[in-house]
């Protein structure tokens, strides 16, 4: 494909001059980019942890996908994905099994079997979001309860050192064993 630069004396615009306004428009944007981030978290120090901290994702993340793919390959299937219709959106919900499953980070979420340390700028910071990150995981989760639905946290770390305990255990919750 030819680029063609764009030029405003050019009274006939092709694909091609399009496309290749539109690459140069995105590379000057991605060069120049400022990560996205909330007013509640300070400031980083670094543009690079800037970008760390805005390509986090909430939803579908690598450990997410691994089980759900995992529980597709053992037959374990009609589910449903951050379902809204319960109380804090879990990842992966049995509606009729009325088991909700939360794939938590170890370290957003502060896994005790990993011990992971805190971050050593603005340390009073993390160390109250981790808290309140906790506490909100425990609220949802008491909340499921409470509608009768059975609760089950998997840790990042489980779905790399026992992957198959985790289907077994999720299994045994399903068609209650």
């Amino acid at each position: 494909m030819q680029v063609k630069v764009f030029n405003n004396r050019d009274k006939k615009v092709t694909n091609a001059s399009l496309l290749s306004v539109k690459f140069r428009n995105n590379l000057s944007s991605m060069i120049t980019k400022k990560f996205l981030r909330d007013t509640r978290s300070p400031v980083p120090k670094s543009t690079r942890v800037s970008r760390v901290m805005s390509a986090n994702k909430s939803k579908n993340t690598k450990p997410e996908i691994k089980l759900r793919k995992q529980l597709f390959a053992k037959g374990l299937r009609g589910y449903r994905i951050h379902y809204k219709s319960i109380p804090g959106r879990p990842d992966i919900v049995f509606t009729k099994a009325k088991v909700a499953i939360f794939v938590n980070g170890c370290y957003w979420h502060r896994c005790t079997k990993c011990n992971l340390p805190l971050p050593k700028n603005n340390a009073t910071f993390w160390k109250e979001k981790f808290k309140k990150n906790k506490h909100r995981d425990e609220a949802k989760a008491s909340e499921l309860e409470s509608l009768g639905y059975k609760v089950l946290v998997i840790w990042e770390c489980e779905l790399t050192k026992e992957l198959d305990v985790t289907i077994e255990r999720i299994k045994a919750a399903i068609f209650k064993q």
